[in-house]
Order: C-alpha cells, then sequence, then structure tokens
C-alpha cells in the first residue's frame, strides 16, 4: 500500500499538470508514463551493470551505450530546466521510441504513435523533480504507486471502456486462484489490471515458482497475454505490467473480435476480463466462428463464445456481464446460456450491486464463473447476491471500513465474523463460501440465504435464466397495523398539539 504522504505527492504532480496545460487525464497518465519509463531504463541498466561487477564479466545487451550516459535519468535528471527539456524532447524521448523491446518490456512496442506533450522547460523541470523525490525503491511501491495515478481517470473512456475496480479484479482472481502453469488471458486488457492481479496472486500464494527456471520463465515471457485496439491504453497496460515486474508479457494491438485475429484459439487455461459492452457491431468484420457459437451483434455475448474458442479444454474463466446476458430472451441469449450449462460447466453467477461502477456508469453486472469441458459437467451452480462491496455505493465510493476492520472481516471470514463488517463488504465472504461450495461442503440449499446452489435441472427448467432473483427466495415478514380509526385519533390528537403551540407562539409576539 502506498502512503498517504505519497498519494499528496501524485497529487502534486497532477494538479501541476493541471495548472500547465495538460488538463486531459488520459494525457497526463501518458507524460507521468513516459518519465516513469526513462527512470525505469536507468534502473534497468544500472541493475545489469551492477550484476555484470559483480560477476567480474562484461555488461551484455546494454540498454545505453556509454555514450548516451546524458539519456539517463540519474543524469538528466539535474541538468537546468532548459537543458532538461531539450535533452529530453530531442534525445531521450525519440530514444524510448526507437528501443524496439530491448528494454524487455511490451510497452517499447507501443510507442510508435507516442507523442510527447509537455509544454514548457518549467513543467518537465517540476514534474521530474516531483517523481524522482517518491520514494519508488521497491516494485510493490512503483506497482501500488501507478495503480493509484490509473484511479484518477474519472471518466469513462472511449468504446465502452472503463475501469474494473482492483477489489472486484481481486476478487475474480481468487475465485479462479491462478497456478504457475496457467497461460492467462484478457482479450480486452485496457490497464492490464487482471493480469497485474493475477501475477500479484501467484506472487503470494506460489513464492517458489521464482526458485524453478522454467517456472519462472514461463512467468516472465509466456503466461500473460492482453489484447486491446486501443494503442493509448496498450502504453498504460504494458507499462503497468513492467511496473510490476513482469519482463516481457505478450501484449498485443488487435481487436479480439475480428476474423483477421481468429487465430488465438484453444490457446489459455485463464481468461479474466472485462470486456466493452458498446452495443452491436457488424457481422462482417467478426470472427465466423465466434458467429456459430452466438449468431448476434451484441458484444456481450460474442465476448463469452469467444472466451469459449479461446479456452483450452478444462481451461476456466471469471468475466463480468451485464445482467441482460444472464436473463435475455432472444434466441442467442438463451442458445449462449444453454451452451454454458448442457455443453460446459458453468461454475457460479455472482450478483453486483449496481453501485460497483460508479462514478463511470450505474449498470447492473454479474461475475460469470465457467469451465470450458466440451462435454457438460455442470451439476449445481453456485449463486451469491453481493450486497456490499466495501465502498458506498455512489459516486463517491469511499471505504466502509477501516483497514483494521477489513483485515479482522478477512481474518475471521471462514468462521462467519463479525455480521456487521460482513454487512459492509461480502467478499470476503464470498470467497469463503464458494471455496466450500467446491470441496463439496453442505448447507447451500436455503434459497433465503445470501449464497445457495441451484440445480441444473431447475435452471433448464427455467429456460436457463440465470438471473439470482429468478432463484432467490424472499421471506417476507408481517407487519401488523393499528386500525385506521385507531391511526386517525392519533393524527388529531396531534393536530390539537400544533394548533395550541401556534397559539403558544402567537401570545409571544
Amino acid at each position: 500500500m502506498i502512503t498517504g504522504a505519497i498519494k499528496n505527492q501524485v497529487d502534486q504532480i497532477w494538479n501541476t499538470f493541471w495548472s500547465g496545460g495538460v488538463s486531459n487525464p488520459l494525457s497526463v497518465i501518458e507524460q507521468i508514463t513516459y518519465l516513469l519509463f526513462a527512470k525505469r531504463l536507468d534502473e534497468l541498466h544500472t541493475g545489469k551493470e551492477s550484476q555484470a561487477n559483480l560477476l567480474g564479466e562484461t555488461l551484455d545487451n546494454p540498454i545505453f551505450e556509454p555514450q548516451q550516459s546524458e539519456l539517463r535519468w540519474s543524469y538528466f535528471k539535474d541538468f537546468d530546466p532548459e537543458r532538461k527539456f531539450t535533452v529530453f524532447r530531442d534525445q531521450v524521448f525519440p530514444f524510448i521510441k526507437s528501443l524496439n523491446g530491448r528494454a524487455g518490456s511490451a510497452y517499447t512496442r507501443f510507442m510508435k504513435d507516442a507523442v510527447f506533450i509537455i509544454p514548457t522547460p518549467a513543467l518537465l523541470d517540476k514534474v521530474t523533480n516531483m517523481i524522482d523525490a517518491i520514494p519508488m525503491h521497491d516494485r510493490d511501491t512503483k506497482g501500488d504507486l501507478y495503480e493509484y495515478m490509473l484511479s484518477k481517470i474519472a471518466s469513462a473512456g472511449q468504446n465502452g471502456q472503463f475501469r474494473t475496480p482492483r477489489h472486484i479484479i481481486k476478487l475474480m482472481v481468487e475465485l479462479t486462484a491462478p497456478t504457475p502453469k496457467d497461460i492467462i488471458c484478457d482479450p480486452a486488457c485496457g490497464t492490464c489490471g487482471y493480469l497485474v492481479a493475477a501475477a500479484e496472486y501467484l506472487e503470494r500464494h506460489h513464492k517458489s515458482l521464482f526458485f524453478d527456471t522454467a517456472l519462472k520463465e514461463h512467468f516472465h515471457h509466456h503466461m500473460f497475454h492482453g489484447a486491446d485496439f486501443d494503442s493509448s491504453m496498450l502504453r498504460i497496460g504494458a507499462m503497468n505490467m513492467t511496473l510490476h515486474g513482469i519482463d516481457n508479457p505478450s501484449i498485443e494491438n488487435r481487436d479480439s473480435l475480428s476474423e483477421d485475429h481468429a487465430l488465438q484459439r484453444n490457446a489459455y487455461t485463464l481468461i479474466l476480463a472485462n470486456p466493452p459492452f458498446k452495443g452491436s457491431l457488424d457481422f462482417d468484420g467478426t470472427a465466423k466462428d465466434l458467429l456459430q457459437v452466438s449468431k448476434t451483434k451484441k458484444t456481450e455475448l460474442l465476448f463469452i463464445s469467444l472466451f469459449l474458442k479461446q479456452l483450452k479444454p478444462g481451461g476456466r474463466c471469471a468475466c463480468i456481464v451485464p445482467d441482460g446476458v444472464l436473463f435475455g430472451s432472444s434466441n442467442a441469449h438463451q442458445q449462449l446460456r444453454r451452451t454454458l450449462v448442457e455443453e460446459q460447466k458453468l461454475d457460479a453467477i455472482i450478483s453486483m450491486p449496481s453501485g460497483v461502477f460508479k462514478p463511470y456508469a450505474g449498470v447492473s453486472t454479474a461475475i460469470l464463473i465457467f469451465t470450458r469441458t466440451d462435454s457438460g459437467g455442470t451439476d449445481k451452480v453456485f449463486f451469491y447476491d453481493m450486497q456490499a462491496d466495501g465502498y458506498s455505493l455512489d459516486d463517491k465510493r469511499e471505504p466502509l471500513l477501516t483497514p483494521e476492520q477489513q483485515k479482522e472481516l478477512i481474518h475471521h471470514s471462514r468462521a462467519g465474523g463479525n455480521p456487521a463488517l460482513h454487512a459492509r463488504n461480502n467478499i470476503p465472504d464470498i470467497i469463503a463460501r464458494y471455496e466450500q461450495c467446491q470441496v463439496g461442503q453442505q448447507g447451500f440449499e436455503d434459497k433465503k440465504q445470501q449464497a445457495f446452489v441451484v440445480s441444473k435441472a431447475d435452471i433448464a427448467a427455467n429456460k436457463y435464466d440465470l438471473s439470482i432473483n429468478r432463484y432467490r427466495e424472499i421471506e417476507y415478514q408481517q407487519v401488523e397495523y393499528e386500525s385506521p380509526q385507531v391511526i386517525l385519533d392519533q393524527l388529531e390528537a396531534l393536530e390539537v398539539e400544533i394548533l395550541e403551540d401556534l397559539k403558544a407562539l402567537k401570545g409571544m409576539l
């Protein structure tokens, strides 16, 4: 976690950009990204130098040649503002754009259309000094710092893009439990939040993979795959991966639904995604094999079809879908749900409150979890009615728990915990209950509870409707009221009291 002091420093950088004439949030993040990357290049080069000196070897594949010393952050950051501006604009920035991956990062592949737009030497000098003053000695701090900057994008992007809250991403990662041998993909990766969260999960739960040469190689070069068709997002996402210590993820510029990119099939063991749901699109450019699964123009259905095609048999998926996917009555909606239930293994539906994506949108959504089997396997489906995610469900999205309360809630989640804390954040309970259901624990038959299971037969009998309200039983409590005559007598007495008070007030005038 980054401290309040570091957040204040980031806020000051942000305000400095705004007052300096760079006001678009995405542009601010891009310009900060370029500066952070320049700093990161110097750190990588310094690390290579240190290792070579320690081993008494010559520096292999250096990032900077000896004559390029002034392109290194540790050098140019101390130049006077005019010289710093000239060196960065005319030398450092073009150098970054021409690296072509020599720094070992996917980020460098997306610099072709990058533009340096910091307008004045004074602004560059200020923000360079501010960034240099932020303590970023460990990878976690860098990653958290970058996540905080991404959270400051307060408006939705193009094509239906908006950031998935980090705690929802972490929930989906926890539910799918990535393993060191997984091949993980987000076909609409944006800022790569899911891939970063999966990497963090592996670092916490499978530390030994970094002591195994083959697994470490897999982690850095073959495990993480992402795609998007927004070059700005790709630059930011690849930088996010770099700052979280993933050397060479496969991040590609492509429209995952396009016929031109229909080769990525049967390729992944885990898909984590919140794809854009921008309405409809043309049949012409859409991959034909996706239309065979679901003949529709609705992107939300086509993306689920895509996930089924991209997963290897036995691969699993957790994705966010708008509620319409769960109960839509069109043939395409029903056919896709039938495919998930009858031909694949539908594991869980987690209904989320409509405020989860505020301030971007108030749409009602759910988390859909399934496993590709091509031979069925659905027996009972786990349903959970999430009513609170730990934050207020208004545009402010303020935390409802202190860090201490959150720790207490997580620590005691499997034992029931504090009901008052649980009422403010259901996420630890979702994880605990899903794990219990997965291992066959009983106690999920009562549909009056937040967590329950529904048999495949019941779902089929309801035309494969997957909305939680179709199955959850609501227990109504009988409330008895006074008779109308008693209520009228009470109102009459209250009116007499009000009139007496008014007389008393008039007497005071």
